[in-house]
């Protein structure tokens, strides 16, 4: 099992879960969370309907359907400047830690992260790739987890700061 960085699109991996950084309504939105929506269909939309949102730092798991993973779990992590930093960092820690906590207990082996909140919720990359690599290392010796980046500047970042990651 292992942790790599790798730049590419989330919704093309053929993994057992992709973790989706999901707004709280878990209805669709922008980034990430837009494309997985359009490429997993509309049934997506559906079960998270049925859902009833998630809270900031937890998640919740549904199929995948026309995506190529098996399921989708989907988190909410914080917007950074609407907590202090260490209210964001420790957020963001549990939005990896509780998709791992479903994947256990799915008995998932395979799963591929974006960077959560480093978007549109304006985590710094740095520290949000930091926070990411921190938190998920511990459970490298049992699952194949991917960091999937998709924009260059956090790539350019892994590449300087975390290269030994790098796929």
């Amino acid at each position: 099992m292992s942790l790599t960085i790798e730049k590419g699109d989330i919704t093309s991996y053929a993994v057992d879960a992709i973790v989706n950084a999901a707004n709280s309504t878990l209805l669709g939105g922008g980034g990430v969370d837009g494309a997985i929506h359009r490429a997993a269909g509309p049934e997506l939309l559906a079960e998270c309907r049925t859902l009833a949102g998630c809270e900031c730092g937890q998640a919740k798991i549904t199929k995948a359907y026309k995506l190529k993973s098996k399921y989708v779990i989907h988190t909410v992590g914080p917007i950074y400047y609407q907590h202090t930093k260490e209210e964001s960092r420790s957020l963001l820690k549990k939005c990896y830690l509780s998709s791992i906590n479903i994947a256990k207990a799915k008995g998932l082996k395979s799963i591929a992260f974006p960077l959560i909140s480093a978007g549109a919720y304006a985590y710094p990359k740095e520290e949000a790739l930091k926070e990411a690599i921190d938190t998920l290392l511990p459970f490298a010796n049992d699952f194949e987890l991917i960091l999937v980046l998709f924009d260059k500047e956090a790539l350019e970042i892994a590449k300087q700061k975390f290269s030994s990651y790098i796929k």
